[in-house]
Parts: C-alpha cells; sequence; structure tokens
C-alpha cells in the first residue's frame, strides 16, 4: 500500500506541466483594433506541449502582468491561460471607454482562441470586478467556446448601483479616474498614466493628479479642461458624461455588462457568482444578476456570499471586524474545482452542492484581536434559495425620541410623534466611515468601521461618533432580549420632506455592541448604508425634482447582510443626507447634474406618525429551536 501510494503522487507530480509565456500577441478586433495579450501554455523540457488544452481567460483594465500568479497555478494542472488588457489600457490598442466594447471584443477573442492548435474549444472565464465585468460582457455578446464562468464581486447593473447609486454618484469611481484604473500609488502609475494620455509628455501630470484626489474630489462639479485630466481625453469625457447622466437610458442599459437589461441574448452557461458582504457589487451580483439568472437560465446558477470587502475573499476581517479562521476562502482551488468540472468532466460533486452558501456574520464575544479588530464571528451555511423562503419581512417603525421598534402597540400611539426637521449643509457633510466601497485610495476606509470620527481620517475635525452630530438622526432597540438574524434584502420607507428642489437621504443600519473590557465605550459597526437622491425618488429612470414641503415617501435599498445582532446589542437605523465621499454631494439647488454654481442648505424633515409611516423591514429568519426528540424545528 505504501508503495502504491507513493507511485500514485510520483505520477500525480510527473503529469504537472511547466509553463510556456508567449507575451503581447496581439490580436485583431473586427475594427483591426489589436489587443495584448498573453498565452501560458503547458510545457515541458521549455517546450509547448502538443495537443489541446481547455482555455481559462481573462481580460482586464489592471495590467495582464498581474495574472502571472493565476498562470503558475492553473497551466501545470493543464490548463491554458490566456490574459488580456482590455481596449486603451497597457499593450492594447483603440480608445478606453469602460466595459462599452468589450462584448464585441470578448467575443473576437473567444473565436480568436476557438482557431487556435492549443485550444480544445473549452473556455471558462475567471476575474474580480472590472474583470467580472468582462465576462458579463462574453455573456450578453453570446461569445463562442465559453462554457463557464466565474464573475467575482462583477461590476454590473452600474447604473442602478455601482457607478450611480438610485440617483447619487459613488465617488469611488471618480477616484477610479483620477488614479488611472487605480494605477496611483502602484508599480504601475506610470504605465497607466502614459497610456491614457494623449501625449506622452503629459503622464507626469496625471500620476501626481492622482496622489491629489481629495483636493479635486472637494472641488466638485467636474468640468471640461478644467482638470489636468483633460490630458487623458478619453477618461475626461466618459467621466463627465457619467457624472452628468442620471436617467436610466440607453447610456446605462447598453454599458457592455447590465445583466438585468439584457437577459433575453444572455448566454446560458453555468456561473459561481461571489460576492461579499461589505462588497461594492453586492447589491447587483446577488439581487440582480444571480436571481434573473437562476430563473431565467437552465443552466447551473451558483452564489457564495462571505464577510468580505471588495475582492478579499481570500481574507477572514472585512475593515474592524474580525471573522472565524474558516471566513477565508482558497481562491485558486475554489476555481479549480469549479472548472474541473465544467472544463475537463470530473465528477468532483461541485454540481450537487446546495445552489447557496452564504456567512451568517454575528455570535462573536467582541473581544479586540491582537490586530485591534473587534470578533464579531460567525459561521458558513449552505441555502437552497436567494432570497431564502423562511425570511419573515419585519417592519421596525420609526418613532420619537429616537426609538426604533416593530411593536405595533408602540406604532398605535405614534400619532403624536411630530415630524424631526435637521439642517443639512452641503459644506459640512458626514463622513464616510467604512461601507462598501472599493476602488477607494485615500479616500475611504473598506468594510466594517466603528462609527466614531478619528484623528486620522482626512474629513474628521474631531472624535465624536457620528451620531453625535445634529444632522444624524438616531433611531434604535432598546438592548436586544434574545438573538435576531437579519439575512436578505434590507430596504427602507422613509417618509420625508425637504425645502429645497432637490436633496439627498441616506440609510445606514448599525449594529450598536454593549461595552466590555476592550471596548468601555462600545463599538457602534455599521452594518449596511445606502442613498436615495430626491429627483429620482420615483427610481432611476427620470429626474423629477420635488415640491417643496410636500412629504414623499422614499425608497431606500441597501446592500444586502446576512447577521446576528446578539443579546444585549442594539439595533439601530441613522438617518441622514450626505455620506462623503462615498457619494457626491447634493447642493439642494436643483441645478443640472453635475453643473451646479450654487450650494445652499436644505431643511430636510422625517416623518414617524402613523399615516407617514418610515420605516426599515428587516429579513428576520426565524430561530432554530430544537425539541424535546432533539429534532430542529423552526419558531418565529
Amino acid at each position: 500500500m505504501p508503495l502504491a501510494g507513493g507511485l500514485q503522487l510520483r505520477a500525480q507530480a510527473d503529469s504537472r506541466y511547466d509553463v510556456a509565456t508567449t507575451k503581447n500577441v496581439m490580436v485583431p478586433m473586427r475594427d483591426s483594433v489589436r489587443l495584448g495579450t498573453d498565452v501560458y501554455r503547458p510545457s515541458r523540457n521549455g517546450q509547448p506541449v502538443a495537443g489541446k488544452f481547455p482555455i481559462l481567460l481573462e481580460r482586464t483594465p489592471y495590467n495582464k502582468d498581474r495574472g502571472v500568479a493565476a498562470a503558475e497555478y492553473f497551466v501545470p494542472r493543464g490548463y491554458v491561460v490566456v490574459l488580456q488588457d482590455v481596449r486603451g489600457r497597457y499593450q492594447s490598442e483603440g480608445h478606453w471607454v469602460p466595459i462599452r466594447d468589450d462584448p464585441n471584443d470578448g467575443f473576437d477573442t473567444a473565436k480568436w482562441i476557438g482557431a487556435q492548435p492549443w485550444s480544445d474549444g473549452n473556455i471558462g472565464t475567471m476575474g474580480t470586478s472590472y474583470g467580472g465585468a468582462t465576462q458579463h460582457a462574453l455573456a450578453i455578446a453570446n461569445a463562442p467556446y465559453v462554457k463557464t464562468m466565474v464573475p467575482r464581486n462583477a461590476m454590473s447593473d452600474f447604473g442602478r448601483y455601482g457607478v450611480r447609486h438610485n440617483g447619487a454618484f459613488e465617488l469611488r469611481f471618480f477616484n477610479w479616474v483620477f488614479t488611472m484604473g487605480n494605477g496611483t500609488g502602484t508599480e504601475y502609475a506610470e504605465a497607466a498614466a502614459a497610456r491614457a494620455a494623449a501625449d506622452p509628455a503629459e503622464a507626469a501630470a496625471l500620476v501626481e493628479m492622482g496622489n491629489r484626489v481629495r483636493e479635486y474630489v472637494r472641488g466638485l462639479p467636474l468640468r471640461p479642461g478644467t482638470t489636468p485630466l483633460k490630458f487623458a481625453p478619453d477618461y475626461e469625457a466618459w467621466l463627465i458624461e457619467a457624472m452628468s447622466h442620471g436617467d436610466y437610458d440607453d447610456f446605462w442599459k447598453n454599458s457592455g455588462s447590465s445583466v438585468v437589461d439584457h437577459l433575453a441574448e444572455y448566454k446560458d452557461i453555468p456561473e459561481y457568482h461571489t460576492t461579499g458582504w461589505y462588497d461594492s457589487w453586492g447589491t447587483p451580483v446577488a439581487n440582480l444578476n444571480y436571481v434573473e439568472l437562476h430563473r431565467t437560465k437552465k443552466s447551473l446558477q451558483r452564489l457564495i456570499i462571505g464577510p468580505w470587502i471588495h475582492s478579499n475573499e481570500n481574507h477572514n476581517y472585512a475593515g474592524e471586524a474580525q471573522f472565524t479562521d474558516d471566513a477565508a476562502l482558497d481562491l485558486m482551488a475554489f476555481h479549480l474545482r469549479w472548472f474541473d468540472h465544467w472544463l475537463k468532466a470530473i465528477d468532483n460533486g461541485v454540481d450537487r452542492e446546495p445552489p447557496v452558501r452564504i456567512y451568517v456574520m454575528g455570535g462573536g464575544d467582541a473581544h479586540k484581536t491582537s490586530e485591534g479588530r473587534i470578533f464579531v464571528g460567525g459561521h458558513w451555511r449552505d441555502e437552497q434559495e436567494w432570497p431564502l423562503k423562511r425570511t419573515v419581512p419585519t417592519p421596525y417603525y420609526l418613532h420619537a425620541k429616537g426609538v426604533l421598534s416593530s411593536d405595533q402597540a408602540i406604532r398605535d400611539r405614534a400619532k403624536a410623534d411630530r415630524p424631526v426637521t435637521y439642517l443639512f449643509d452641503p459644506r459640512n457633510p458626514v463622513p464616510t466611515l467604512g461601507g462598501n466601497v472599493s476602488s477607494q485610495g485615500t479616500l475611504m476606509f473598506q468594510g466594517a468601521a466603528d462609527q466614531r470620527c478619528r484623528a486620522d481620517f482626512w474629513l474628521c475635525s474631531d472624535t465624536k461618533p457620528l451620531s453625535a452630530r445634529n444632522d444624524v438622526l438616531v433611531f434604535q432597540t432598546p438592548p436586544l432580549a434574545g438573538d435576531i438574524e437579519v439575512t436578505g434584502r434590507l430596504v427602507v420607507k422613509l417618509w420625508a420632506a425637504s425645502n429645497a428642489l432637490d436633496t439627498d437621504f441616506t440609510a445606514k443600519l448599525v449594529d450598536v455592541y454593549p461595552p466590555n473590557h476592550d471596548f468601555p465605550a462600545g463599538v457602534d459597526l455599521n452594518v449596511a448604508d445606502s442613498i436615495v437622491r430626491g429627483r429620482y425618488r420615483g427610481g432611476p429612470g427620470k429626474a423629477e425634482l420635488l415640491k417643496p414641503g410636500q412629504p414623499y415617501e422614499f425608497t431606500i435599498e441597501m446592500y444586502p447582510t446576512s447577521l446576528v445582532f446578539k443579546r444585549g446589542h442594539r439595533i439601530r437605523l441613522d438617518v441622514s443626507s450626505s455620506n462623503f465621499p462615498r457619494f457626491d454631494i447634493n447642493p439642494n439647488t436643483g441645478e443640472p447634474l453635475n453643473d451646479n454654481r450654487r450650494v445652499q442648505a436644505a431643511e430636510n424633515t422625517i416623518y414617524l406618525d402613523p399615516e407617514h409611516p418610515s420605516r426599515i423591514i428587516l429579513p428576520v429568519i426565524p430561530a432554530v429551536a430544537r425539541t424535546s426528540s432533539g429534532d430542529q424545528s423552526r419558531n418565529q
């Protein structure tokens, strides 16, 4: 037995390959633009191995040279890896417009791959964020030979969430453009700037601009030719259009990776969708892409949601929140199992596993870890669908004196609850402390964060908690008598009015930890947040300014979550009108987007009475109880 085992191991080792690399193959597109492409092939003794292999394709704006680690992992295991710079980036020709050309370019690249002598006609795709968007673009184009995908944290449907967000603009994309695609601060900064510049002599100015993005983000609106971004005309043109374009029309619907707007033409292939509770694309991935593709396609659609910030599935923490050791994902092994099954027909059981896997955060003892984080804890759980069918939508109503309650009796007594009015001054916005951000650079902190200002954050002028601000309305429950699990979509229905023609309303769900030895003041840990721009209160379609003084019901959907609010904690909802620099600041004037010349303070009013029932609808999961026989049953 030992001898046989040793021979088997040696045989497996002998079957592994070396890597032969061909750099900068210029693959022609249908309009004669050529895209820089690297091909990594199995080899032995310095020569590519004859024969055909399945292909793993990644199309990226982040420099194909950064994909070497993936090639070194997959090629020895019998795959050809193809890495390509998208149009207008690094080694590829053409003009950059985010995702717009990727359906056609992806189709042409897949067609080229399928014609190569080393291709067996089976392509799997990988990549995160923008690299997830290029995968959706391939599927929307019905690209040939593509048999399966793993779109991680995919940039998709970004006219709804991700770039525009219920009408507001996510300034992480301002940072993305001003840093030439996150090049600033990396070894690729000069190359990214040189490729973006109309004249190579202007690249240095673009690099310096990326180092000063805080100054530029405070100087909005952005107008043509007023910043060094004019030296990168493709980037300036798109950013100004995106910041000026709020209506949800063809500009967003046909942006290249809007899945829900192109379900009919979207290719029917198995996909594994991945995202995190603190990921910047969590809503499009979980609530839009997975739900709609699962509903409309026959092929297997899988979903995993962990406690991660953007593209950090290999970590077991998110910002200041620490989870259990097993929260981290072995990304390479995760991909390998999926691709081995769908591209090599290996029966490894991946197709028979439950369709949804989520990490339920919470349950930890809240001690301070050696890294200074709070131990939130949590556990993995398999599910059969998303959202969960056993969810009990439970409204928690906003009441006078900062009360948040699901108690019907309290709601009935709320007739005398008067509206609360606060002053929102765009010149003094509420600073962003954590959240579902990415491409944040020096602007923001990612993930979970105690909602207290700190001296080392550039927008804080003190160290007070955000709850102490006059323009933040805080509504919270009493300390909970028992654990409450909240898993699913988070929707706020807010009755509000303003004396301005346009303004914003923000909502933030917070888990309030009681004081303990390590955290004597307790911790106010953000769970999720969102915003709605007043002129888009009716949805993302078309703008309509407010009538000053008229109450409206605003719908604010946050990113989804799965969290156990522990016994003794409080559930808190913070309401305000800014969250900067996560979102751009509304000047309250009603002027065209990204073209205001004035700024004014707004008096914004939140209604609390039964005729105007402001509330957050929490997706409460019934608790699991054990019967006398030891079986598990669910109690509501």
